[in-house]
């Protein structure tokens, strides 16, 4: 069994606050810190959301109470020559530019424009048939996140994106449902679809982080499964990793102190750093789980483990028993395992006291 390299992306989200230039820094940030992806949102705040959407609890702490979901989006959006520029820019440092699209025609700019060839659907877009169908006819790879779902509300989504990747053409429930249980369905989805636990609270309380939905949607799905990780702290992200998860995304900023909806929930540069570095260390600590000696132990095998020896003197033609044998350390000779197999045999030598028995 090969474990496979947990794929970090380092969410700066709308932490840029509408300025390319912040935005610009947040990438050498994520990559200064080992991250393998950066990922924004792309979005027209008109098609996203109603003139009287209300902001959700923790956006009116981090914001004006007085201005709309609307406004506080206008002031978020990123042009699209200000994609061109970032995505130019990750290039440029060898690490992923990764956007989230929340419309239909950023969706579209994102795949057919910029050619993305993985799309990061967010927890919000889980119930969203229609841009979940246009994502699975993309031709590109998604990771779903899944905050505020049920363990149905999952298999309702992938179930529309085994439809648009295998080339369905009527579209409803019966037909989604039909292509989800499909051999080509199931075979689809394994290549293309990531799915990400989520708790969808900024900062979410680390006793709602319930990680073990990783392994009951890798189990249920039998997909690649990780952690969009929205707690405080390093801790989620650490035994996600020991469980399995093969991604790992955090929201960064370059100041929690900055104005703006995410930033008081997201790490500063310092923490995402040292988090990557966790990360990599607890996957290095997972192995490739074969249970077999590791060779920082061969010295410690030996002077730890034991040998049969003479537990006092034994004269040549007398008999091996229970009474004349015991184990003892070093390691290197006749294993204790053997301690049966060897009584009734007889000495062909004289034993002194605590002097390891030769296989006779």
């Amino acid at each position: 069994m090969t474990h496979k390299k947990v794929f970090v992306i380092a969410e700066a989200g709308v932490n840029h606050n509408g300025s390319l230039d912040m935005a610009m820094e947040l990438v050498r940030v994520a990559v200064d810190a080992g991250a393998d992806a950066v990922k924004f949102q792309t979005f027209k705040a008109e098609r996203l959301v109603t003139v009287d959407a209300p902001k959700a609890a923790y956006q009116n702490i981090t914001t004006d109470v007085e201005e709309s979901q609307l406004e506080m989006l206008r002031h978020l959006e990123l042009s699209a020559d200000a994609h061109r520029l970032l995505m130019a820019e990750c290039n440029r440092f060898g690490i992923a530019f990764l956007s989230t699209p929340f419309d239909l025609d950023s969706l579209d700019f994102l795949t057919k424009d910029l050619k993305l060839g993985v799309l990061k659907l967010s927890s919000g877009e889980l119930t969203n048939g229609p841009l979940l169908l246009r994502a699975g006819r993309s031709g590109c790879r998604i990771i779903l996140s899944t905050g505020m779902g049920t363990l149905d509300e999952v298999a309702a989504a992938l179930s529309v994106l085994a439809f648009a990747m295998t080339g369905g053409t009527e579209s409803g429930k019966e037909a989604f449902e039909g292509a989800f249980v499909s051999e080509a369905g199931k075979r689809a989805l394994k290549e293309n679809v990531a799915l990400l636990q989520c708790t969808s609270q900024y900062p979410a309380p680390l006793v709602d982080a319930n990680l073990n939905a990783i392994r009951t949607m890798s189990d249920a799905f039998g997909l690649d499964v990780g952690l969009s990780d929205h707690t405080v702290g390093h801790v989620a992200a650490i035994a996600a990793v020991a469980m399995g998860a093969s991604i790992i995304e955090k929201h960064f900023t370059l100041d929690q102190s900055l104005p703006g909806p995410d930033h008081l929930a997201s790490m500063e540069p310092r923490e995402l750093a040292e988090m990557i570095v966790n990360v990599r260390a607890a996957e290095s600590a997972l192995g490739d789980g074969i249970k077999r000696p590791q060779l920082s132990e061969d010295n410690t095998r030996t002077i730890a483990r034991k040998s049969l020896v003479a537990s006092k003197p034994i004269r040549a033609g007398e008999v091996f028993t229970e009474e004349n044998l015991c184990a003892k350390r070093p390691g290197d000779g006749i294993s204790p395992m053997e301690f049966w197999a060897i009584q009734k045999q007889t000495a062909t030598r004289d034993y002194r006291a605590d002097e390891k028995i030769e296989k006779v």
